[in-house]
């Protein structure tokens, strides 16, 4: 490894939106290597950041500051440096903004006053639960992979197959070869569930890595990661950037949802990234899922993936019996959400002592509040949004700034009083009509808003599994991992919800979230059912649904996209450009449209008004670009903007591989 000495320059990346690195002086008495933690001066300020190499080009003209101070911490490992790079070249973000990641938790950079407890180990040889034969074979082609460089293979089985139980397998081995696993979940709520099983696995939680954590927890957790003490790190798409030292696995559970894709700061896709890290590694990948992503089912078929299966659901459980319920002839009562064969259902599920799930993927009471009066709708003052209905909160809420008001009396527009009215369900108002249809039941409802950290969802799921609630009301957080024995039956209350809107995943998307909703009925010895209310039972989706025709969706959907070249069979990049006046984001809008190079591999759309044209108080605009597989965007995106000079108060967001559309 070179060292860098007292009067060399060196090239310091800074945890700062800079695409590269800054100049410093190696200080007297100074000897450090890529990857040392240092203290610089930017400004009047001091500034941690981390040696990158050393300056290719010199301009003796340019004066450098010195280094202040080098920090006694374990430099950043050569992968974690390589993956800053590659993330940053990739998804066309600023270097430092990608190393602010991997710097998470900046109080562990911090003298520590004493010396901190090691995570626990790993018990390999803990007794857990007995594989099935089906298992053991998925567990054995798993544990194969293990140590023989890269490779991704595709866990697909159905839910309550048992998945976790097999990676675990896969995780021992690495263990046993003494490196590091990661466990990606898209939701902190999964977690406890997740730690719990790992426990009885291995005898000794794992270590955690989420946004819930307690600054001391993330400052010993990231430590702990670092020195290569923390053996099994299971946490949120952030635990991708932890500096490892010796990661031989990553395991990306639930790898087709949609959580896996940050959209604001640096865009880019958890689970995609994941694979980069596992090949710059050359170690093994497992991505896991009941329902997995075209994108990686595509993968499988080109032999880039392998597919590991698990067609079965452990101890002998059935998969159950999906049912269609045709609002158009079933309708509710007027104001009600409940049909008459739901509503029948669910009595004789009570009546058995058995649970039952309705599920709605909407938070609130109402996403909707307008005046009776003049029909004017109670709209947030910093974006194109409705204000969501949070009744049992007494609140109207933005769910895209966060913007919170209560309701107010009179109508702003017409100054009538008294006449704002709910407009359509959400899970509370639900949980308010099942109350009076079921009134000896015991309910709780189970969305991401009212269940503040991973704890919050352990005590709910603790609760279905001793019988403490009949009927649980929830939204998609509901649909992943959670395993509930007593529960037989669930309702899909509006199973036509994520058709809407131009969202070319829209099909598959609804077909994965209700294939998982559905997966949490008769997982143990009692069988389960499905009904799913829809106002159009003829849609594709909605009839591979009911006839378990996963094959027969995946075929048609890979048709569709090829067919428009649209990803995985094309690329996409969107480009959102906002500024706080709209006359400025049009002006600087049409500046970009006029200097848009010419391509004829590449169709630029728009610009238009974003789905979202306002959002916190910025006017936004859209343009989408659209290619084959081999183009570079990458490439064609950076000449664009380097052509042009923006406004200082006008952001360009870009966005590869984008999977919002808002």
């Amino acid at each position: 490894m070179t060292a860098f000495l007292a009067g060399q320059r060196v090239a310091i990346l800074l945890p700062l939106p800079l695409f590269g690195p800054l100049d410093y002086l190696v200080g007297d008495g100074q000897s450090l290597s890529a990857g040392d933690f240092v203290r610089v001066p930017l400004g009047p300020r001091q500034v941690i950041g981390v040696v990158w190499g050393g300056v290719t080009t010199i301009n003796a003209d340019i004066k450098c500051r010195p280094i202040n101070e080098v920090l006694p911490l374990p430099p950043l490992p050569l992968i974690s440096r390589q993956f800053v790079d590659w993330v940053a070249a990739y998804c066309l973000a600023p270097g430092g903004a990608v190393l602010k990641m991997v710097l998470s938790a900046p109080a562990a950079l911090a003298p520590v006053k004493r010396p901190l407890p090691p995570p626990l180990t790993p018990d390999l040889d803990h007794p857990g639960v007995v594989l099935s034969p089906g298992q053991a074979a998925a567990a054995d082609q798993l544990r194969e992979r293990v140590g023989c460089g890269f490779s991704v293979s595709l866990l697909q089985g159905v839910t309550g197959s048992g998945k976790t139980e097999v990676y675990f397998e896969a995780i021992a081995a690495t263990l046993a070869r003494g490196e590091q696993a990661l466990i990606l979940l898209p939701e902190i709520a999964l977690s406890a569930q997740l730690l719990a099983r790992f426990t009885q696995r291995f005898g000794v939680p794992p270590v955690a890595w989420h946004s819930e954590l307690t600054n001391s927890q993330r400052r010993n957790n990231w430590r702990a990661v670092a020195s290569g003490r923390a053996s099994v790190v299971v946490g949120a798409r952030s635990a991708l950037f932890l500096p490892f030292t010796r990661l031989g696995l990553i395991v990306v559970d639930e790898e087709h949802d949609g959580s896996f894709k940050q959209e604001e700061g640096v865009c880019y896709h958890a689970r995609d990234m994941a694979v980069v890290r596992a090949q710059l590694a050359q170690r093994p990948i497992i991505l896991a899922s009941a329902t997995p992503s075209l994108e990686s089912l595509t993968n499988v078929a080109a032999g880039r993936y392998h597919l590991v299966r698990l067609p079965d659901r452990h101890g002998g459980a059935t998969l159950p019996i999906i049912k269609l319920i045709d609002l158009r002839r079933d309708p509710p009562p007027r104001q009600r959400w409940i049909s008459p064969p739901l509503q029948e259902a669910v009595q004789s599920c009570l009546a058995a002592g058995e649970q039952a799930l309705l599920f709605l993927n909407r938070r609130g009471y109402a996403p909707l509040t307008l005046c009776g009066a003049c029909g004017y709708r109670l709209q947030c003052p910093h974006c194109t949004a409705w204000l969501v209905d949070h009744r049992g909160q007494h609140r109207l809420q933005c769910h895209h700034c966060g913007y919170l008001s209560t309701r107010p009396n009179a109508c702003p527009n017409c100054q009538a009083e008294g006449r704002f009215t709910p407009c359509g369900p959400g899970v509370e108002r639900v949980a308010e009509e099942a109350a009076a249809l079921f009134p000896e039941a015991r309910l709780a409802v189970m969305a991401s808003d009212l269940l503040i950290g991973p704890g919050a969802a352990a005590n709910l799921v603790d609760r279905m599994a001793n019988r403490e609630i009949d009927i649980l009301i929830g939204t998609q957080i509901v649909a992943k991992g959670h395993h509930f024995p007593l529960l037989t039956l669930v309702g899909v209350i509006d199973a036509d919800l994520g058709l809407t809107g131009s969202d070319l995943r829209a099909a598959e998307r609804t077909f994965q979230l209700l294939s998982q909703v559905a997966g949490r009925a008769g997982r143990a010895a009692h069988a389960g059912q499905v009904l799913l209310q829809s106002y159009q039972p003829e849609a594709k989706v909605i009839q591979a649904l009911a006839g378990g025709d996963i094959e027969g969706f995946i075929a048609m959907e890979t048709e569709d996209r090829r067919a428009g070249t649209w990803p995985p069979f094309g690329r996409l990049a969107a480009l959102i450009v906002s500024a706080r006046d709209a006359t400025i984001a049009d002006q600087a809008t049409a500046l970009l449209a006029r200097r848009a190079p010419r391509d004829n591999k590449i169709e630029l759309l728009g610009p238009a008004p974003a789905p979202l044209a306002l959002l916190r108080g910025r006017h936004r605009r859209r343009f989408l670009l659209k290619s084959g597989k081999q183009v570079n965007l990458q490439a064609y995106i950076r000449h664009w903007l380097g052509s042009v000079k923006l406004p200082g108060q006008v952001r360009v967001q870009v966005d590869i591989d984008p999977y919002s559309f808002l």
